[in-house]
């Protein structure tokens, strides 16, 4: 009977500690500090690290009870990426809840080879600025694919500053320099590398590309490039796109300067927002005979050294 009750005791004992543990784990680390920190959880995160963060930050008590509280809510799932304004002074419960809405920053993800046009219509989206204003201040070429963690409330210049610096930190001075080493400023770099970035498709095609792009200029040859003509084209209504997928003979007589069936050397400028293996395809193009290309239906490019072979190539793999 003794041993009964014994049991019973440790059992409410038990009880009891564990309620007391998890009430503590719950409180604010400090409710008298009313101040706030911005707290970020990356695309991804598991909620291992982010519990280990809040705890490093001193925004919870209690790792332990905090996944707890996270379970019990059934809001595992429902925890977003983004950057949320925390306090010592709120409770577990309230932290946990705030991570699933609120979050003060909204990710946008610019790919490889978007021209400005392109660009605006995300950044409109999300975050209703004219995309007639960002086309007017943006830079083409110079929009760094990425993604991006961007306050909701950023006005265009805000949003602008934050793409040119990760550009520039990006494009860091060392790359700079291996350009002057290359005979090469800046623009012309992203120029032509914003024609690889529209032209190859994989990327052991961009290095050649980029020579047979060097070896055209150099004899004075006109680049042919047909990405230059589908931006000289715009914006396709009928295909819903600003790339016009199949050119015509009358599309190649577009009056542009960014005709380079038309017009000698490169383009006024970037045709659309080269990455960075684009950028560094120019600066370490190989040294080769090269002259042509043909893409096949797989977009896989072949090269060749003279008209005649270029000619072979295109029988072999657009008239198959």
């Amino acid at each position: 009977m003794k041993k009964g009750f014994f049991l019973i005791f440790i059992f409410i004992l038990i009880v009891i500690i564990s309620y007391l543990y998890f009430k503590e784990g719950t409180l604010p680390v400090n409710k008298n500090d009313k101040s706030t920190k911005i707290f970020v959880i990356q695309k991804g995160e598991s909620l291992n690290n982010i519990v280990k963060k809040l705890s490093r930050e001193q925004l919870i008590r209690n790792k332990i009870v905090f996944y707890l509280i996270v379970k019990q809510l059934g809001i595992e799932k429902k925890i977003q990426a983004g950057d949320y304004r925390l306090s010592p002074s709120m409770d577990a419960y309230q932290i946990a809840k705030t991570l699933t809405h609120g979050t003060l920053d909204i990710w946008i993800t610019i790919i490889e080879g978007l021209r400005k046009e392109e660009v605006a219509q995300i950044v409109s989206k999300n975050f209703g600025i004219p995309e007639i204003e960002f086309i007017k201040k943006a830079k083409e070429g110079f929009l760094f694919p990425d993604t991006y963690l961007i306050p909701k409330d950023a006005t265009l210049e805000t949003i602008l500053t934050i793409l040119e610096n990760n550009f520039q930190r990006r494009v860091d001075d060392k790359l700079k320099k291996q350009m002057q080493e290359k005979g090469l400023n800046l623009e012309e770099v992203i120029t032509i590398a914003s024609l690889i970035e529209r032209e190859a498709k994989f990327e052991e095609d961009r290095l050649l590309v980029a020579s047979v792009i060097l070896n055209r200029l150099k004899k004075k040859m006109k680049l042919e490039i047909d990405a230059t003509v589908q931006y000289a084209l715009g914006y396709q209504t009928g295909e819903k796109t600003w790339w016009k997928k199949n050119l015509t003979r009358q599309d190649l007589e577009v009056d542009s300067l960014y005709n380079t069936y038309k017009f000698e050397g490169l383009p006024p400028g970037p045709i659309c927002s080269p990455g960075l293996s684009s950028i560094k395809a120019v600066i370490n193009a190989p040294n080769t005979d090269y002259f042509f290309y043909v893409s096949d239906k797989n977009g896989k490019l072949h090269f060749a050294k003279d008209f005649p072979t270029h000619n072979k190539n295109i029988k072999k793999y657009l008239m198959k």
